[in-house]
């Protein structure tokens, strides 16, 4: 699963087939944990806002050339974003705050529907592909990139340390108990949560990783 693959992209008309090409899934922990702020960010945006200019498409970028990609991007005129987060990394004893793509391996872009406009995109140098539906480009969701700059401070956005807070209902979406909605109790390290469910008449505390989870 993509990041936008649980982020409404928008099509330009007709059925709507799957956002996520086969090349496009979570390869690693960082990736899982960019769905679940894709999640927390679609929750917190005002669709009553007034709409961007032109809509923003999703780019996929070469691995670890996001900011190649945008800097190609700006050369040839279009608006390009690539939200970042700071991660702590250590390294040779050594702690430091560091700032790494929210979205590791995208992008977004500024573009009109018209294919003459955005074909160029695809040849550019740290560009992988574009997210699309057949021959035509999708769009994320309006104020969804929005959301993401006005939350940023210091060239990182800025997110809740957990997506999920304690109380809040959610809902189980994989393995044994999918479909089952319950209260999550903790907030445990590694990305756990303590999850009560009503089971068989009875409460049952169960454990599930903050990926296989949903906001209701």
């Amino acid at each position: 699963m993509a990041p936008f693959s649980i982020v409404t992209l928008r099509g330009l008309g007709g059925p709507k087939p799957s956002p996520s090409p086969p090349d496009l899934h979570c390869r690693n922990r960082d990736v899982d944990l960019s769905c679940n702020w894709a999640r927390y960010v679609m929750d917190q945006i005002n669709f009553g806002a007034t709409p961007p200019t032109l809509p923003w498409a999703v780019v996929n970028t070469h691995a670890h050339r996001e900011g190649v990609a945008l800097e190609n991007l700006a050369r040839q005129g279009f608006t390009a974003y690539c939200p970042q987060v700071r991660r702590r990394i250590r390294h040779a004893r050594k702690v430091q705050d560091v700032l790494r793509p929210l979205f590791p391996g995208y992008a977004f872009v500024q573009v009109t529907p018209d294919k003459t406009v955005w074909r160029p995109i695809l040849s550019t140098l740290g560009v992988r592909s574009l997210v699309r539906f057949g021959d035509d480009i999708a769009f994320l969701e309006d104020g969804f990139v929005e959301a993401l700059q006005q939350r940023e401070l210091g060239g990182a956005v800025c997110l809740p340390e957990h997506p999920y807070a304690v109380g809040q209902d959610v809902k189980i979406a994989g393995g044994p108990f999918d479909g089952l909605i319950g209260t999550i109790l903790n907030l445990e390290e590694k990305d756990r949560l303590v999850v009560l469910m009503d089971m068989l008449n009875q409460k049952v505390r169960v454990k599930v990783q903050v990926k296989d989870v949903t906001s209701l």
